[in-house]
């Protein structure tokens, strides 16, 4: 099997690192990521400018690796272009959660949609962390026994894995979906000018089944996505009123 990696924390992330080792019990690992942090970067395409890659500074213990002046979204389609043969593509190990509402801007998962787009399997992977990096080891049983599973379907399908930071299972789990009040705190850099801060509140407790109330409960989480946005409920009404 052939494995493309990447994220959207950049190319220095222990995430990636950790990843790539532990994709290796799988098959051939390559690393395409961006050379600077792109979180939250969500779908974001480069056309306005070339894109160039260059060596990766780092040797992730002789996998061949490169860092890309774009997006996670723009790695992922000039990775495929380098590597023809990919099988596969992870997006992480991100270095925050991608629950919920934040799939709409994770650049951690459109880099997996990327891959799908291109007709190829993508899996997003993403842990919280807190004052001190995820413990990896810890983790890596549960990267295993979840790549495992999902290695098995050969469709080009799309995947968001959460790990919580010390699993008791793995539960296949739908995005969760809730109301959030948007805050926002002014504050004020060295030389005095404002500035601000953009956060989000919840309104609701996870619900149950979702992949956020998982993660809630030690469960890693996997979710199964598709490309379409189509509200069918919507649609069959105005198509039949």
């Amino acid at each position: 099997m052939n494995i493309l990696i990447t994220n959207d924390d950049g190319i220095y992330s222990p995430g990636i690192a950790a990843l790539a080792q532990m994709a290796l019990q799988f098959g051939t690992v390559r690393i395409v990521a961006p050379d600077v942090e792109q979180s939250s970067m969500g779908h974001a395409i480069t056309h306005s400018r070339p894109l160039t890659y260059k060596k990766s500074p780092i040797t992730f213990n002789g996998i061949d690796a490169y860092r890309v002046n774009g997006t996670p979204a723009d790695c992922v389609a000039l990775g495929l272009h380098m590597y023809p043969d990919t099988d596969v593509v992870l997006s992480g190990i991100n270095m925050g959660p991608n629950l919920g509402n934040s799939m709409w801007h994770s650049g951690t998962l459109a880099a997996a949609k990327q891959a799908v787009l291109l007709g190829v399997k993508g899996i997003a992977l993403s842990t919280p962390v807190g004052k001190t990096e995820p413990n990896f080891d810890l983790l890596a049983p549960f990267v295993a026994q979840s790549l495992t599973q999902l290695f098995e379907d050969e469709t080009p399908a799309l995947y968001n894995v959460n790990f919580p930071p010390e699993p008791t299972g793995i539960k296949y789990t739908r995005q969760s979906v809730r109301l959030y009040d948007g805050q926002v705190f002014p504050g004020k850099d060295p030389m005095g000018r404002d500035n601000y801060w953009i956060w989000v509140k919840p309104l609701e407790a996870a619900e149950e089944g979702s992949d956020r109330h998982a993660v809630e409960e030690g469960f890693v989480s996997i979710t199964p996505l598709r490309l379409d946005l189509t509200d069918e409920e919507n649609l069959s009404s105005k198509l039949n009123s």
